[in-house]
């Protein structure tokens, strides 16, 4: 499956971003698909991810300010960001997997990756 990011811009604290991941090659509703994020210096870290039957998963950093969603008839998937944070600047990735659902935070565990986004808040 092909991937594709998008989304990602110029934000002031407190600001909203929408992001879209978008699927060619296959269907997400057979897959795990993740975002992680990127930050200049710092790991790739697990932000948040949609099973192909529903679930959701967050990091605790962004609980109660993101939402992860699918839309199956557009094979996409949105990751609505509210009351971003400077600490939130990154790039963002979306990826896939069909890996156990315990291991869905571990980015070596998905194998299609889309190209990344770049989010920035700031003032």
């Amino acid at each position: 499956v092909q991937l594709q990011a998008s989304g990602g811009g110029l934000v002031q604290p407190g600001g909203s971003l929408t992001l879209s991941c978008a699927a060619s090659g296959g269907l997400f509703r057979s897959y795990t698909v993740g975002w992680f994020r990127q930050a200049p210096g710092n790991e790739r870290e697990f932000v948040a991810c949609f099973s192909w039957d529903g679930k959701t998963k967050y990091t605790e950093s962004v609980k109660g300010r993101f939402t992860i969603s699918r839309d199956a008839a557009k094979n996409t998937v949105f990751l609505q960001m509210n009351s971003l944070k400077p600490e939130d600047t990154a790039v963002y990735y979306c990826a896939t997997t069909r890996v156990v659902w315990g291991r869905v935070t571990e980015d070596n565990q998905y194998a299609s990756w889309g190209q990344g986004t770049q989010v920035t808040v700031s003032s």
